[in-house]
Parts: structure tokens; sequence; C-alpha cells
């Protein structure tokens, strides 16, 4: 981890030697400081990562919106393709229902349940895969907001652990001070 905050050790140890610290004892407490702050807080990169992992989640949330798109869409073509068969289908029927009128009316009957079912069908298969890409949407919001949850609450964990440490460190200072 980087160094995370500006900490100027030189007017930390001129500080503690002017109130009874030995320059090594001021140097060593100085020295573990920074090492508690830089091991401790979040840095300006540990926050761009983060940042560039949710802009990842949602471009791969985009790209599956986009397929989730042309995928309907091609079955909107199909669906079509396959209904402009049937009326083809239904056209040329017509044109034998003189000579074979009684037999050609319970096929077409026939055919516009088959179409309808079919239809149906398709109906049923483009809803139920909409609500399967809602779904993954929704676990997939979930899982982000799941780790930026985790993610928060360990940044402020760490925030927590670096304040109760300076104040031990606050509390050893007056200690010495006052011993």
């Amino acid at each position: 981890m980087s160094e995370a905050i500006a900490f100027d050790t030189h007017r930390f140890v001129k500080h503690l030697t002017e109130n009874g610290f030995t320059e090594q004892q001021a140097e060593v407490l100085a020295d573990e400081q920074v090492h508690l702050l830089n091991s401790n807080l979040a840095t300006q990169a540990d926050v761009a990562a983060i940042r560039r992992d949710i802009a990842a989640i949602h471009q791969d949330i985009d790209a599956l919106r986009q397929e989730t798109k042309a995928n309907i869409e091609g079955l909107r073509q199909e669906t079509k393709v396959s209904l402009a068969g049937v009326q083809r289908d239904i056209a040329a029927i017509h044109q034998d229902i003189d000579a074979l009128r009684q037999e050609t009316k319970a096929n077409i009957e026939a055919l516009r349940q088959e179409t309808k079912t079919s239809i149906a069908g398709v109906q049923r298969d483009i809803e139920a895969l909409r609500q399967e890409t809602k779904a993954e949407i929704e676990v997939l919001r979930l899982g982000t907001k799941a780790s930026l949850a985790e993610v928060k609450s360990d940044l402020l964990k760490w925030m927590t652990g670096a304040l109760i440490a300076q104040g031990g460190v606050v509390v050893a200072l007056l200690t010495l001070l006052q011993g």
C-alpha cells in the first residue's frame, strides 16, 4: 500500500524531543506512526480500484442488457418470419378452397389453433427469458451491493483500528509525559 497521507515526521520528532523524548525514541515512535497510518488507511489508489471494479460491473450489466435486447429482437424477427410463413400457407389454402371447401375448413381451423399455440409458446418463452434476465440482473445488483457493504465495513474497521491505535499512542505519550 502506498503512503496514505502526508505525515511530517521531522515536525513530529522535533515536537517529541522538545517535550522530553530522546531523539531515538522520537524517531522510533514517528516510524511506527507512519507504519500504522500507511497500513490501516485506504489510499486513493484503493478507492480508485474499487471504483474501477464498480465501473466494470456496470459495463457487464450494460453488456448483458444489450445482449438481452438483441436476443429479444432476434426472437421477434424469427416470430415475424414464422408468422409470414403461416400467412403464405393460409393464402395457398385459400386458392384451393373452392375445390376442397369442407376439407380445407377443418385444415384451416387446425392451422389457426396450432399458430395460436405456437405464438403463445413463443410469448411464454420470451416472458421466461425476460424473468430470468431480471433475476440475473437482480442477483448481480445484490452481489454488487453486498460487495460494497463489505468494502465499507472493512474501511470502517481499518479507520476504527487506526483511531484506537492513535488513541493508544496519545495515552502512552501522556503517561510518559506525566511520569
